[in-house]
């Protein structure tokens, strides 16, 4: 099946979770998870018409923009080790995992622009997770308003690995509440208009709860191993 599609079929979803809820498909933009297959795969993705894309190694991240001249909005959306900000920082328009201080420190340090950002919450408190608790994601926001290199947009989680509708909503649902707290504060460096949730398994539960952006990879291109056809 090609990437086209899976595509119609994926936008058909959501349309639908929109509906539901009586959202503009307009306010959901797809972030084609392109981590893990190749240019070819990630130049078919552009080809259909999606220009979100997202990476989680410098490396893939390097080599891709290296031979892709098509215009595309790049976003890493894995944990970025402090150590690796100088090799990125400056080669994306949208981090999904700011979760620490020290991250902060070295993105301000090393950027020459203002990068926008998701702070990534660890809302179901899993050890096997990263991000803030979300019970100190408004201290954070706050510990940053200096780092001018930094816009916080928003706030990104990922839901349980389970089947439980319920648990996996109610995720959702606590990030929403405190994407619309930050935003009341309206803080000149945070606006936290927007909300990173949902994957090929669960984003239309998470569009039905708010969200602004959707991470989609093997419901969309697959994985290198595989033949879409």
């Amino acid at each position: 099946m090609q990437i086209e599609l899976k595509l119609q079929q994926i936008q058909q979803k959501i349309t639908q979770a929109c509906e539901l809820v009586n959202r503009s498909m307009s306010d959901v933009h797809i972030v084609a998870v392109t981590k893990s297959v190749s240019i070819e795969r990630t130049l078919e993705t552009l080809q259909v018409g999606l220009t979100h894309l997202g990476e989680n190694r410098p490396e893939g991240l390097l080599s891709k923009q290296e031979m892709i001249k098509t215009p595309a909005v790049w976003h890493y959306i894995g944990s970025l080790q402090t150590r690796k900000v100088k090799q990125v920082i400056n080669h994306i328009h949208v981090l999904h995992s700011l979760d620490r201080l020290s991250l902060a420190d070295e993105i301000q340090k090393r950027a020459d622009k203002q990068i926008d950002c998701f702070v990534q919450a660890n809302v179901s408190g899993e050890e096997s997770k990263q991000g803030i608790g979300l019970e100190d994601v408004e201290s954070f926001i706050e510990s940053i308003k200096d780092h001018n290199r930094i816009r916080i947009i928003g706030l990104m989680t990922m839901a349980p690995n389970t089947t439980d509708e319920h648990v996996i909503r109610n995720v959702f649902k606590s990030l929403k509440a405190m994407q619309l707290k930050i935003a009341e504060k309206q803080y000149a460096h945070a606006p936290c208009t927007e909300l990173s949730m949902g994957m090929s398994n669960d984003y239309e539960i998470a569009i039905e709860e708010g969200a602004t952006y959707v991470r989609i990879g093997t419901a969309l291109v697959g994985e290198e191993s595989e033949d879409l056809t």
